[in-house]
């Protein structure tokens, strides 16, 4: 189940446009910390997705439905997604671009996929690389409440370096990672990175 390649799937393709497009990078990063509730370091990646004894029991009370950036003008519907027979993270399909995927088996953060671009243009997370720290994300729930998070960080990786165990791991309280694909578009349609914004819940 290689979640640490849950990219590669879907999220992290877009088709080839003829021309080749500028990289995508983050605009900016912010110190490489964790919360101070104490979230887990890097590790090396894992191509087994985290077992559910594994990480602290941190699904939501209520599953997301919606997802607000107002910096980057996202107003989204969210929709449970699970894994691909070959284990790789499903992803909300290209005919919808506009769709948030919440992968509903992790136990850890609350994690958010959605794609940069694809064949008919820029998609869901488009803007997501120009988020800052201290930008605010909503995420309204099924049961009508709204979580609402910080912007602490965002980093990004090679696809095929990426921190399982940081995005999925054990959080000691409900943080929220948002992910997207960056970096290089191949000739083969797959981006290079994988782009992750770290958010911790507001009081």
């Amino acid at each position: 189940m290689a979640v640490g390649l849950l990219l590669a799937g879907g999220v992290t393709v877009a088709a080839s446009r003829g021309s080749d497009p500028a990289p995508v990078r983050i605009a900016a990063s912010g110190p490489v910390t964790a919360p101070s509730s104490a979230a887990p370091s890097p590790a090396a990646p894992s191509s087994a997705a985290p077992s559910p004894g594994a990480v602290a029991a941190r699904v939501p009370s209520s599953p997301p439905v919606r997802l607000l950036v107002p910096r980057i003008g996202v107003d989204a519907p969210v929709q449970g997604v699970g894994l691909n027979p070959d284990g790789t993270v499903e992803v909300p399909p290209l005919d919808r671009p506009g769709q948030v995927g919440w992968y509903r088996g992790g136990g850890g953060p609350t994690v958010l996929l959605g794609h940069y671009d694809t064949r008919k243009g820029p998609a869901v997370f488009h803007g997501l690389p120009g988020l800052r720290p201290g930008d605010l994300v909503e995420v309204r729930q099924e049961d009508g409440g709204t979580r609402s998070y910080r912007v602490r960080e965002l980093h990004q990786y090679a696809k095929d370096a990426f921190p399982t165990e940081l995005v999925y791991g054990a959080a000691a309280g409900p943080q929220l990672r948002l992910v997207t694909c960056g970096g290089t578009l191949g000739r083969n349609g797959h981006y290079s990175d994988n782009i992750v914004v770290f958010a911790d819940p507001l009081p």
